[in-house]
C-alpha cells in the first residue's frame, strides 16, 4: 500500500513532504529528518542518532510509505512496538505487528495483507524476525526496508547490549538489495563504530544531531541514606503532573510507591516481578491519565511513548550517561518544558562498580564500562553545566552553558581541598586499607574509639581537627566520585583503600588539584527544583479564556481514548490541542493547518472538534 510515487527532480522529497503533511500533519521535517529520510529513499543505508522526541520513528515510517514493499521495524520490546502500531493506525497507516502474543487468527489476516500489498509497516523482534521460517516468508515480497530501532543494543560498549540484536548483521546478506536504517536516541563515538560494524553498515552515511534537550531542567544532589523521604518530598511538590521515579531494585520501588500512595499521590510500581497482566493494566492507566506517578525499574520506558511526562527523578542513579540521557529523555517528548532530577551517592557508586566486577565479560569491556561509571558520577558531582558535560560526553564540540540547570542557575562556590584530599590519602594509606569511612575520619579527627599505640603514634592521627566530620565525610565523596579513593565491598562493610595510583601520586605531589563545593548556608535551600517555577506554569502557553475550550477538548479525547483501548496521545497530543484551543480553527481546511491533524485524524475526528470549538 505504499505510495511509489515518482521523486521529482527539482525535489526529491516532494512526497516524502506530502506524506509528512497529509498524514502525520505537519508542515515540515526538523532537525535532520530530511537528509536521513532522503538518504534511504535514494536505497543508501544509514545510521541516525536523533535525540529522544526528535521524530526518529518518520525517519522510516515515511519511506516505508513512499517506497513500494513492505516496510520491516526490528524492536525489542512489545510495548514499544504496540505504542508505534496504534499511532500509526490512528494516523490511517496500515501497520501491524507479530509477536507472540499474536492470535494465529491475527497472524493469518497479517500474512494475508502482506501478500495482497496492503500492508505498510511491519513490526518484529529481532529473535522474531532472525527464525529461519519468517525470514523465508519474507524473502518473497519485496521489501521497502528494514528499520532497526534502539540500535544501540547492538554494541557491547552500549548502556542497554542484547546479544540477539547481533543477529541482525546477517539482514546484510539476506537482502543485499534492501537499504537498512539504524537509528537511536544515545551513541557515543565508540558506540556508533561498533553498531556499524556489526550491522555491516560500515558505508554507511551517518547522521548525529545535537543532544540538546532545551526543555529540560537538569538538577542532582547527593542523597542521605536512601533517600526515600526526599524523592516522596520532590513528587509531593509536583502534584497534578504526569512523572517517572526510576529505583534500583524492585523492592525500592514496591516502598516507593506504597509511600506515595499514602500521601494521596497516584502512584504506580511496576516491575519484572509483577505478573504480566499487572504490568499491563499499569501501564495502560498510567498512559490514559494526565498526572500519574509510575515507579518502576529501568525495565519501564524505553517502549513508553507518553509525550506529557513532565518530570523523571532517578531515585537511585543510572549506570552511564547513556542510560541517564535516555531515562530523563522520557520527560518533555512533546517538546514543553520538564524536569529530570537524580539523587546519588558514593555508596551508588560502589555498587554499580561492584557490579561491573561480578560480570562475565572481558576485562577491555569492564574497564570501559569502570571508566563510563565514573564519567556519569563526575557529571552528577561537577560544578559545570549538566547538558554541557554530556553534550560533551557524546562528542559536541562549542556548546554553551544551558542557563536552566541547578548548576547555571545557582553555582556553586569551589574550595580548593588539595591539602585536605592529601590528609586523607595518607590516613588511608597509612591504616593499611583496613578501616570503613567512618573511622578514618575520626582517625582524622584525633577521635577513634579504643585506638591502638601503633595508631595514635602515625602522624595522621588527628591531623584533622580543623574540619567537622560531616566535611570529612563530603570530601571522602568527592574523591570517591574522581577515582581517588576506592571502597572494597568486605561483605557489606566496606573499607577504604587508594584508587588509581598515578592519580593519587599527582595529588600528592600537589600536581592535581582537588576542589569540593563549599557548603551552602545554614538556612539555604539548594535542592532541585526550586527557584524554578517558570517551568512548573502554564507549559503550553494557553491563555485563561482558552482553557476551557482546551479542557472540553481533553475531556473528549479521554473519552475516545477509552473507547478505543489506547493512550490518548495517539489521537491527539496535548500540544495538537492547544494549538486548536488557540486558534479556534471553524471549518475542516483551517483545522487541516493545524499541526498533528493529519487526513485521516481530520476525517476521524474532525466533526466532533469543531462541535467542541462551536459549544465553547
Amino acid at each position: 500500500m505504499a505510495l511509489a510515487l515518482e521523486q521529482t527532480p527539482d525535489d526529491p522529497l516532494a512526497d516524502a513532504r506530502e506524506v509528512l503533511r497529509s498524514t502525520f500533519g505537519h508542515a515540515d521535517f526538523r532537525g535532520l529528518q530530511s537528509g536521513v529520510i532522503g538518504e534511504v529513499l535514494a536505497g543508501r543505508n544509514a545510521l541516525a542518532v536523533l535525540p529522544t522526541g526528535g521524530g526518529k520513528s518518520l525517519c522510516y515510517q515515511i519511506p516505508a510509505l513512499v517506497r513500494p514493499g513492505l516496510g520491516l521495524v526490528v524492536s525489542p520490546l512489545i510495548a514499544l512496538m504496540a505504542d508505534q502500531v496504534a499511532a500509526m493506525q490512528q494516523s490511517g497507516v496500515a501497520a501491524e505487528k507479530l509477536d507472540g502474543s499474536t492470535a494465529y487468527e491475527a497472524r493469518h489476516s497479517i500474512w494475508s495483507r502482506v501478500e495482497a500489498g496492503k500492508l505498510d509497516l511491519l513490526y518484529l523482534s529481532p529473535e522474531g524476525l532472525m527464525q529461519p521460517a519468517m525470514l523465508e516468508r519474507l524473502a518473497r515480497f519485496p521489501l521497502a526496508l528494514i528499520a532497526i530501532d534502539e540500535a544501540h543494543c547492538v554494541s557491547q560498549w552500549g548502556h542497554d547490549f542484547r546479544p540477539e540484536y547481533r543477529m541482525l548483521g546477517r539482514l546484510a546478506e539476506l537482502f543485499p538489495g534492501v537499504p537498512r536504517l539504524a537509528v537511536t536516541a544515545t551513541a557515543d563515538a565508540r558506540t556508533r563504530e561498533d553498531i556499524c560494524a556489526e550491522l555491516y553498515l560500515k558505508d554507511a552515511r551517518q547522521f548525529v544531531d545535537s543532544f540538546a534537550r532545551p526543555e529540560l531542567a537538569l538538577s542532582a544532589e547527593r542523597k542521605s541514606g536512601l533517600g526515600r523521604n526526599r524523592v516522596i518530598e520532590l513528587v509531593a511538590e509536583r502534584q497534578g503532573r504526569s512523572g517517572v521515579v526510576y529505583a534500583g531494585s524492585r523492592d525500592g520501588v514496591d516502598e516507593l510507591a506504597e509511600k506515595l500512595v499514602a500521601k494521596g499521590i497516584p502512584a504506580l510500581a511496576y516491575h519484572a516481578g509483577l505478573d504480566k497482566d499487572v504490568r499491563a493494566e499499569r501501564l495502560e492507566k498510567f498512559l490514559e491519565a494526565d498526572a500519574a506517578v509510575m515507579v518502576a525499574t529501568i525495565a519501564f520506558g524505553m517502549g513508553v511513548d507518553k509525550p506529557d511526562v513532565r518530570y523523571v527523578i532517578h531515585a537511585d542513579p543510572p549506570s552511564c550517561i547513556e542510560a541517564y540521557w535516555q531515562e530523563i529523555g522520557r520527560a518533555g517528548r512533546d517538546g514543553n518544558p520538564a524536569e529530570g532530577i537524580t539523587l546519588y551517592s558514593s555508596s551508588d557508586l560502589a555498587w554499580a562498580l561492584r557490579r561491573i566486577e561480578s560480570r562475565d565479560v572481558d576485562d577491555t569491556v569492564k574497564n570501559v564500562q569502570v571508566r563510563k561509571v565514573r564519567q556519569l558520577y563526575a557529571m552528577l558531582d561537577g560544578m559545570g553545566c549538566r547538558p554541557m558535560a554530556v553534550r560533551r560526553y557524546f562528542g559536541e564540540i562549542d556548546v554553551e552553558p544551558c542557563g536552566t540547570c541547578d548548576i547555571c542557575l545557582s553555582p556553586p562556590d569551589g574550595i580548593d581541598a588539595t591539602q585536605a584530599a592529601q590528609k586523607v590519602l595518607s590516613a588511608v594509606h597509612r591504616l593499611g586499607g583496613r578501616f570503613g569511612r567512618g573511622r578514618v575520619i575520626d582517625h582524622l579527627l584525633g577521635k577513634s574509639k579504643d585506638a591502638s599505640a601503633f595508631e595514635t603514634s602515625l602522624s595522621t592521627y588527628g591531623i584533622g581537627a580543623e574540619m567537622s566530620a560531616v566535611a570529612w565525610r563530603a570530601l571522602v565523596d568527592q574523591l570517591l566520585f574522581e577515582g581517588y579513593l576506592r571502597e572494597d565491598p568486605n561483605d557489606g562493610r566496606p573499607l577504604l583503600a587508594l584508587g588509581e595510583s598515578d592519580l593519587v601520586k599527582a595529588v600528592y605531589r600537589s600536581e592535581r588539584r582537588v576542589s569540593i563545593r563549599k557548603a551552602p548556608e545554614a538556612g539555604s535551600d539548594d535542592k532541585p527544583g526550586r527557584g524554578r517555577k517558570k517551568h512548573a506554569g502554564d507549559r503550553l502557553g494557553i491563555r485563561a479564556s482558552d482553557a476551557p475550550l482546551f479542557e472540553a477538548l481533553r475531556a473528549w479525547r479521554r473519552d475516545r481514548a477509552a473507547e478505543q483501548h489506547v493512550p490518548p496521545y495517539v489521537i491527539f497530543h496535548d500540544a495538537t490541542l492547544s494549538a486548536i484551543a488557540r486558534e479556534r480553527p471553524r471549518s475542516p481546511d483551517a483545522l487541516a493547518k493545524v499541526s498533528g491533524v493529519g487526513q485521516s485524524k481530520l476525517k476521524r475526528y474532525g466533526a466532533a472538534v469543531l462541535e467542541i470549538i462551536r459549544a465553547h
